[in-house]
């Protein structure tokens, strides 16, 4: 059997589902966190915008906004990555098994 050419030698193989690393995960959720507040800050200063200009249907809206933002901002920052390779796991057949392997109810 031929062996891969050496392009195809470094890629790395996925063989468990195990997370990365955790300063690039602490890293992640600082981004989305900081993201989602950057979001809520600017909902709020425009709120304070709209109502001196005169948006008295939109200020509401952006208030709202403001004050939901930081329970979905803290939800998502401490959401954990799914951990998934794409591969299901075969159901194992669980129970008491007898000595020569045959099930108990089979005896």
């Amino acid at each position: 059997m031929a062996r891969s050419t050496r392009a195809d030698a470094g890629d790395a193989v996925r063989i468990t589902t195990a997370a990365g690393s955790r300063a690039d995960e602490i890293s992640a959720r600082q981004r989305r966190y900081l993201f989602s507040m950057s979001l809520r800050t600017l909902c709020f200063v425009g709120a304070i915008a709209a109502s001196l200009v005169g948006l008295n249907w939109l200020w509401p809206i952006l208030i709202v906004g403001a004050l939901v933002l930081p329970y979905i901002a803290v939800v998502m920052a401490n959401a954990a990555a799914g951990l998934s390779d794409g591969f299901k796991l075969r159901e194992a057949d669980s129970g008491p098994r007898a000595i020569d392997g045959r099930r108990e109810r089979e005896l």
